[in-house]
């Protein structure tokens, strides 16, 4: 399923038709936090009891899938020690890796982020703590929310050993404790490459918080982790234009 990237006619004093449509949101209990059996809520789960050990490193890169990546880009740039995040492709070759090819479904990628962060700031263990809560449902196959496909699946794409052990321990800490009402679905795949996708998708919530898609599925993710992650959240986004992403 494709999305569109065109912005829909918006009411003239649009500032209070946001306003009022979040205000509905909120009643209507989306931003609030969701049950485990309830799919695209925020569920409070346990901190990883594995983590990376401090390496005294200031740089270092997570690949993170979670359906549609405007989201997923929106909630980690408002994540604090998180220098960039860039929407792209992972999990397939570089030839496919254009929007068009990869909403087939048939090219083995999936709508990735490529975080990159200070772990001395953020753990990515941490990351990964706030990817299952916040950012996706991890019970839910080959889809998230209004979009279905293999390039919308839940995915971990590992960047060393290290990464790729924390990922297991976690995902079977997880399951152990039940925090869900389904089996985590989330698959850590090989690492094969990230190919950054096309520039209209960059910063897509941020440039365009009035499209209603992002009114509808991401803002409410946003707002879930400045609730819930309040130490880590930050106002400001770290914006991928800025970094020439």
């Amino acid at each position: 399923m494709k999305r569109s990237t065109s912005l829909f006619l918006r009411p003239a004093n649009f500032a209070a038709w946001r306003s009022m449509a979040l205000g509905a949101l909120i009643a209507g209990g989306l931003l609030a936090w969701h049950s485990p059996a309830h799919s695209e809520g925020a569920v409070a789960i346990p901190a990883p009891a594995v983590d990376e050990p401090a390496s005294g490193s200031h740089q270092e890169t997570a690949v993170l899938a979670g359906g549609c990546f405007w989201g997923v880009q929106g909630v980690f740039a408002h994540v604090k020690g998180v220098t960039l995040a860039v929407s792209g492709y992972s999990g397939g070759s570089r030839g496919t890796a254009h929007y068009e090819e990869v909403s087939d479904g048939d090219t083995g990628h999936a709508e990735s982020v490529q975080i990159t962060f200070d772990p001395t700031q953020i753990s990515y263990g941490r990351l990964l703590q706030i990817y299952f809560s916040v950012v996706q449902d991890p019970t839910q196959l080959d889809a998230q929310g209004p979009d279905s496909g293999t390039q919308y699946r839940s995915a971990i794409f590992p960047a060393n050993d290290a990464q790729r052990r924390v990922a297991q321990s976690y995902i079977a800490q997880l399951d152990h404790a039940h925090v869900f009402s389904g089996t985590i679905v989330t698959k850590v795949e090989p690492f094969k490459g990230f190919y950054p996708a096309e520039h209209y998708h960059q910063d897509f919530l941020t440039l365009h918080p009035d499209h209603p898609y992002i009114i509808i599925n991401d803002l409410p993710k946003v707002e879930h982790l400045k609730q819930m992650f309040p130490a880590n959240y930050r106002a400001e986004p770290a914006l991928a234009a800025s970094k020439g992403a």
